[in-house]
């Protein structure tokens, strides 16, 4: 399973808002360096599919806002 996420690094609160069935708009505290805000996010869809951390895959978008994610369920 694919889905779309737009992030937003280093953000006052952490917010979750759910656009489509696979599109998210997430804004994390952590800033976007040493793959923190990265990490954090796969934390976030692991906990919203209710996987293991493991299952969460950055597709594309490592270095930008706009990520792909695939999720083995």
């Amino acid at each position: 399973m694919y889905i779309k996420i737009k992030v937003q690094a280093g953000a006052k609160k952490e917010k979750i808002e759910k656009k489509k069935d696979n599109q998210y708009t997430i804004s994390v505290k952590e800033p976007a360096e040493r793959n923190l805000a990265n990490a954090r996010i796969r934390e976030i869809i692991a906990y919203i599919y209710k996987v293991n951390i493991k299952s969460v895959r950055i597709i594309s978008g490592h270095q930008s806002q706009s990520k792909i994610l695939s999720i083995n369920i």
